[in-house]
């Protein structure tokens, strides 16, 4: 518990003791022939509300001071000084006192909440060990540059993202993933910050500096989530702006326009006190927002960073969902499964390779952990990207097209046509001689079709998937994962195209997702309602371009998130219904005179608790 907490605790506590014993005083006669003992009991009661009100009443003054004082504050004071002028000063000490514990619970709460979730984030690497000739050094992350040699015991949290240059060991990636298996490194591999060390010692060199590496983007993600408000939330505070000095004026005519007619002039003003009460909005103000920030927390528990409520409110909308193919579906692991050609294997691969050598692509990989020589790279002058097509490599000993039918044909050389195998096809040809195709597959991820048929049961109507590999490979996997559409031989652009022709076949009441690897999907990710990254753990451009991070490649994640948005929407919308229909209800029967105080207290102190309890359940990630 906070300091402030228990500073407001000792604080109510001493108000409800000094309430008690004025309760007491007033109740035993003792005061019943004081001279001036209406005054007399005024001033008893005082004391204990200056104890438990004095701050409330002074945010009253501020705000008024400042021209902003329509809030619960104001609310709490001018219904209090009316049950004071109205004679009721135990109902005035016993509302201010029983809304300070309302307000004590809502901070509890709020803190509860992002304790918990500051918990589930819990990968901030509080010191790295840097080896300085021969001697370990302890210092902040922050001044850790790259390039220096850092040694992570067992147990220690790796302090920056870098490559394992000594050692091998478990590594637990639960906090960044929400995956409980470790994953092996060893001596080569990359690493990322946030992750904790098993048994085996380490050694690895940072790549990168503490501000630019995974956990300080991840940390800076979930801390600015809750200024990305979602429509509802945005909904709760124009409402308050609206509502409160509303209330207000409904309060002060109830308090002077009856009693001109029948007159009670104390018993109207009573009346409008108590409405004051009851109006107040903390119930929604707080509750709504919580929802959210729970719903936040949850999913960050689950391995998802959503980079605001906005986007959580959105997934909760979904009814389609793109998916490129390579890396999201898929493995994106490729390998050389043949080759075709009348000439050797070995020199068609070559020739490949040596067209790609400086490519990173998977396929172009393929093709070079294929090739089992050794590459004469002296001998290459110039090679040319051709968009959507290939490469063109000119060489010394002539040049080498490597790419697909489309090369082929630009290029105007005669090639065997192997456009039906279920594979991903690469032509090889020389000085317009064609040489040979390879044949490269890429593996289907075993939970792809799960995670499908589990969107689909969370209220996905259309999956569709979108691949710039050929026609017979995206139908061939389409079928396997049982997607609704495929949309083959697509450029880059091509994609963005695609799904802004599904963006105008959506209503505006649900929304489309595209999930990608982050890397080479940025304008579709940035054009699409919700940008989902896949296989992004570590990745810079995922973060920069999505709305919402898988931190690995499980895109099992997907159907989680849908069923934690939803969750949150739902709770959320409950509070609203809620707290609305108590507090209106309340509102009618004390304007008539049925509600007293207490009935007053409950509708906002009892709907306020109530509500907080309620939106702390999306936490929960089931």
């Amino acid at each position: 518990m906070s300091d402030k907490l228990k500073k407001d605790l000792k604080m109510i506590g001493s108000g409800l003791i000094a309430y008690i014993i004025v309760v007491i005083i007033d109740h035993s006669g003792l005061l019943a022939h004081v001279p001036y003992r209406l005054l007399l009991t005024f001033l008893l009661y005082l004391i204990p509300y200056i104890i438990v009100g004095g701050e409330v009443v002074k945010k009253a003054l501020i705000g008024i001071k400042n021209k902003q004082m329509f809030d619960e504050s104001f609310l709490m004071a001018v219904a209090t000084f009316g049950a004071f002028a109205t004679g009721e000063n135990a109902e005035a000490v016993a509302v201010m006192l029983f809304y300070q514990v309302g307000e004590w619970f809502q901070s509890y709460a709020v803190g509860k909440s992002r304790k918990n979730i500051s918990d589930l984030m819990d990968i901030e690497p509080e010191y790295a060990n840097i080896e300085r000739d021969g001697k370990v050094e302890e210092c902040d992350p922050y001044d850790v540059e790259v390039g220096d040699t850092l040694v992570i015991k067992p147990g220690e949290r790796v302090p920056v993202d870098g490559e394992v240059i000594e050692g091998s060991s478990l590594v637990n990636t639960s906090a960044l993933t929400g995956e409980s298996v470790p994953r092996s490194v060893k001596r080569g591999d990359e690493i990322i910050s946030g992750c904790v060390n098993g048994e085996g010692l380490l050694k690895i060199r940072a790549t990168k500096m503490y501000e630019d590496s995974t956990v300080a983007k991840i940390l800076d993600l979930v801390e600015n989530a809750s200024s990305k408000k979602s429509k509802v939330e945005n909904f709760i505070t124009r409402f308050a702006r609206i509502y409160t000095p509303a209330v207000v004026f409904a309060a002060l005519a109830l308090a002077l326009i009856p009693p001109l007619f029948v007159g009670h002039w104390m018993t109207w003003i009573y009346r409008a006190c108590t409405f004051l009460v009851i109006s107040c909005p903390c119930a929604l103000v707080i509750s709504v927002p919580l929802a959210f920030f729970g719903g936040i927390g949850a999913a960050s528990k689950a391995g998802v960073l959503v980079k605001g409520s906005n986007y959580l409110e959105s997934v909760a909308h979904l009814t389609t969902v793109v998916s490129d193919k390579t890396g999201t579906l898929t493995k994106g692991v490729f390998q050389v499964n043949d080759v075709k050609t009348k000439e050797d294997p070995q020199k068609v691969l070559y020739y490949a390779a040596l067209a790609e050598h400086l490519s990173t692509h998977p396929i172009a990989n393929s093709i070079k952990q294929a090739y089992q020589g050794s590459l004469d790279e002296q001998i290459i002058k110039n090679i040319t990207n051709v968009a959507g097509q290939g490469v063109i490599c000119e060489t010394s000993i002539g040049t080498i097209y490597v790419g697909n039918k489309r090369l082929m044909e630009e290029q105007k050389i005669a090639y065997e046509n192997s456009e039906d195998a279920v594979s991903t096809i690469v032509y090889v040809a020389k000085d317009a001689k064609f040489l040979g195709t390879i044949l490269i597959s890429d593996e289907i991820k075993p939970e792809a079709k799960a995670a499908i048929e589990e969107m689909k049961a969370a209220g996905v109507k259309d999956v569709v998937m979108l691949t710039g590999d050929k026609k017979s490979v995206g139908e061939a996997v389409g079928k396997q994962l049982g997607v609704d559409e495929v949309y083959s031989e697509l450029l880059p652009g091509d994609k963005v195209e695609k799904v802004e022709a599904l963006l105008k076949s959506t209503d505006e009441k649900h929304t489309l997702a595209f999930i990608g690897d982050g890397i080479n999907d940025e304008p579709v990710l940035a054009r699409a309602d919700v940008g989902i990254a896949m296989g992004s753990l570590g990745s810079d451009a995922a973060i920069e371009a999505a709305d919402v991070v898988i931190m690995d490649d499980n895109i099992k994640r997907i159907p989680a998130i849908i069923r934690i948005a939803r969750k949150t929407i739902a709770i959320s919308n409950q509070n609203i219904i809620f707290s609305l229909a108590v507090k209106f209800a309340v509102l009618i029967l004390g304007a008539v005179g049925l509600a007293n105080m207490w009935m007053a207290v409950f509708a906002d102190v009892g709907v306020a608790v109530i509500a907080i309890i309620n939106s702390m359940r999306a936490l929960r990630t089931k």
